[in-house]
């Protein structure tokens, strides 16, 4: 069953972001996962949110949505993310 992960994301130093943006896909891809939208126009069609810049994964199962979040490999470069976005970021089971 497909997992997605869901991110709400402010780029605060693009200089810094642009090696997160280059390196992070093949990340993904070594798990099985894909992008289905990398920051769009958003238009809240109901409540509160304010999305800033969204960006959808599809892996192909939770447990290869996690092997990405905890490999070596993204780990290196989820730290560059926190120093130059700040996300909120949601893992959702497709069941």
């Amino acid at each position: 069953m497909a997992a997605y992960l869901i991110v709400d994301i402010q780029v605060t130093d693009p200089a810094v972001f642009d090696e997160y943006k280059r390196r992070v896909p093949a990340t993904i891809a070594a798990h099985g996962g894909r992008y289905l939208t990398r920051g769009g126009p958003t238009e809240v069609l109901e409540g509160s949110w304010r999305p800033r810049r969204t960006v959808i994964l599809e892996f192909p199962s939770m447990a290869n949505l996690k092997e990405w979040w905890d490999s070596r490999e993204y780990q290196e470069l989820c730290d560059i993310r926190k120093r130059s976005a700040d996300s909120n970021i949601v893992a959702v089971d497709g069941s």
